[in-house]
């Protein structure tokens, strides 16, 4: 028989906030309460029938609706503003939106005919030049309204657009987008939850105005008396009508309130689909389809060589062939995404002087600029599927809705997700939405193309398969392709040269080959797994800044400050002190092993050479009954090490 489940004690609740809280909503509850108690149920009907309420009624959804419409026309483009740029006065803007939800509403209606009024500021030019007089006017109480609920919406709007990732704008503006392109089709898609919120906000808080509305445009029976005026006067000769009305008010606020579910504060709820990427390596792609031609955003054939002087952050000139490919390695902070941002116009922390072709496009903006990013996330747009994904682009570029289709599927096809052309993201592995990611940004064939860690996100099975169809199109590629990545495999498979920056700088731009052989960079020797020790180069190897001397077969000049190079397979190991030929001899202790593929790395601790990796067989560790913490010795031949000048 199983045994009852345990309840998990939460935390204890304290008295002494309850208790407060517990006032708190009976102070709140108590007024809706005492409508529901007062609430004259049977003739509940009459009272919303009459003719008086129905006509105010009508009214106040007239007036509501076009104050809402008025507040997605001016509030949208306020709150993007608001939420996207920065400017002198920001601070003050944001609390002139503010200001009305804080204003008493009788106020605020003085204001309104101070500013507005037939002797108001603006109200006589109205007057005169377009015979709009808004005071008395059903026009005016659509201002009162729009005046006290347009803060409504662009307060939430400017929430969710400042939480949006602006990655998925910029992507869209490297696909060709221009920028209203990329506010409607995926900034406004993307914020919609928001932007409902804020609008059914907006729309309660007109329809239950009474201060301004009073003030500004008087109660006029049929012009400007909408449902709260009508409770006003009806509290006054039918308290019990005035009651019934109250309670229609109270039941819409809270229809809207409940359907909300607290969208406004942020914790909307997401639904995503479950991935598979949790649940271990994602299934082989089918294979890959013969390539089949897409329409270029450049002109088919044309070549695309890069020219560019970075400034800022990033100082350094970049000139390659067109069908180079460069991978762009160095440690965090060094300014790889700094460099591909400058590229696409996208940071004000650099600034690149960009010439691709005979084109100069430093001053165009980045959606005319013909090159194209892959982010490290991808950036899929979330509301739209693989398919209209990688058709973006395309279409972007003017591309007819059906063959871009086409040409989406295609370049899906090659990547292996073509089957999933018609999922949205959210129901794509990372694997899967990486490739789709990368199909989107090929589809548009480039002038210029920037990846930022394009296969991160894949296993390494998916890894190997995407990694040779990328290299078999950037083979074909008429432009330059930039690479940032922390991947030796990536970097000697894919590129023809390796650009190592650090401090923005470039410290070492070479063929793979060189760099592997020649790392002039700590970091990147570590990368490619190798032992890299700084050091001052002495007449028959180098100093480590332990103050041991490592002799080398070929020394550098005297003096010269050096990176010691040395593979961790050049390494051996040994229980007992070694003689023989090797002249690098020193003790240490087995700190750490951890296998890789077929092999052991082992790191070997010591006072007298910094922290060693070493590379053995399982067999080779077993004979010598290696363990962490045991005492070992190591070894090198003169000939393994290699001096680097710095």
């Amino acid at each position: 028989m199983p045994r009852p489940r345990r309840r998990v004690a939460g935390p204890r609740t304290s008295l002494v906030l309850a208790v407060p809280a517990l006032l708190a909503v009976l102070f709140l509850l108590v007024p809706l309460v005492g409508i529901l108690a007062r609430t004259s149920w049977g003739e509940l009907g009459g009272h919303l029938t009459s003719p008086g309420v129905t006509e105010a009624l009508k009214l106040s959804l007239y007036v509501s609706f076009c104050s809402l419409g008025l507040s997605l026309l001016l509030g949208v483009p306020l709150a993007w503003l608001l939420a996207r740029v920065e400017f002198p006065g920001k601070t003050l803007v944001r609390s002139l939106v503010l200001l009305p939800m804080v204003l008493p509403p009788t106020v605020g209606g003085v204001a309104l005919l101070l500013g507005f009024g037939r002797r108001g500021l603006l109200g006589p030019w109205l007057e005169d030049a377009f015979g709009i007089v808004l005071p008395f006017h059903t026009s005016g109480a659509v201002v009162a309204a729009t005046f006290v609920a347009m803060p409504f919406l662009v307060i939430s709007l400017e929430g969710t657009l400042a939480g949006l990732r602006p990655a998925y704008e910029e992507t869209a503006a490297s696909l060709g987008a221009s920028p209203l392109r990329v506010f409607a089709t995926v900034t406004l898609p993307m914020v919609a939850p928001g932007l409902a919120a804020g609008a059914a906000l907006a729309w309660a808080r007109a329809l239950g105005e009474f201060g301004a509305t009073i003030t500004f445009a008087g109660n006029l029976p049929g012009t400007t008396q909408t449902l709260p005026l009508q409770v006003y006067l009806l509290l006054q000769d039918r308290p019990e009508a005035a009651t019934s009305v109250s309670l229609l008010l109270l039941v819409i606020a809270m229809a809207v309130l409940i359907g909300l579910r607290g969208r406004w504060t942020g914790t909307t709820q997401r639904r995503t689909a479950p991935t598979t990427s949790a649940e271990g390596p994602e299934p082989a792609p089918p294979a890959m389809t013969p390539d089949r031609p897409a329409t270029p955003a450049a002109p088919a054939g044309q070549a695309w060589p890069l020219h560019a002087r970075v400034t800022g952050f990033n100082q350094l000139t970049l000139d390659a062939d067109p069908g180079t490919t460069i991978a762009v390695v160095g440690e965090n902070g060094a300014g790889k995404t700094t460099l591909l941002r400058a590229l696409l116009g996208l940071t004000d922390r650099a600034h690149a002087e960009l010439r691709l072709g005979g084109l100069d496009v430093t001053r165009l903006p980045p959606h005319r600029r013909g090159v194209a990013w892959v982010p490290q996330a991808g950036a899929l747009f979330p509301h739209m599927s693989a398919l209209a994904n990688t058709a973006y682009g395309l279409r972007a570029h003017g591309v007819p809705r059906a063959e871009a289709r086409a040409q989406a599927q295609a370049w899906l096809d090659r990547l292996g997700v073509g089957h999933l052309a018609h999922r949205k993201p959210a129901q794509l592995s990372g694997g899967q939405a990486q490739r789709v990611a990368l199909a989107r940004a090929l589809a548009t064939r480039p002038r210029l193309l920037l990846l930022d860690e394009p296969l991160a996100a894949l296993d390494q099975t998916t890894r190997a398969h995407v990694r040779h169809t990328l290299r078999g199109h950037l083979a074909g590629f008429n432009g330059v392709c930039l690479i940032v990545t922390h991947d030796p495999v990536e970097a000697v498979s894919l590129a023809d040269r390796v650009l190592v920056l650090a401090d923005g700088r470039t410290l070492q731009d070479a063929p793979p080959a060189e760099v592997t052989r020649h790392p002039r960079s700590p970091w990147v020797a570590r990368m490619l797994g190798r032992n890299a020790w700084p050091a001052t180069a002495t007449p028959t190897g180098a100093r480590l800044a332990t103050g041991s001397e490592l002799v080398a077969a070929e020394p550098a000049p005297e003096g010269a400050e050096v990176l010691v190079v040395v593979p961790p397979e050049a390494v051996s190991l040994h229980r007992d002190k070694p003689t023989g030929s090797p002249r690098n001899v020193w003790p240490g202790t087995l700190r750490e092993i951890t296998a890789t593929g077929s092999r052991l790395r082992l790191v070997v601790s010591s006072d007298r050479v910094p922290d060693t990796v070493a590379e053995i067989t399982p067999q080779a560790a077993a004979d010598l009954g290696l363990a962490d913490g045991t005492p070992v010795w190591c070894s090198v031949k003169a000939t393994e090490i290699t001096l680097v000048a710095l």
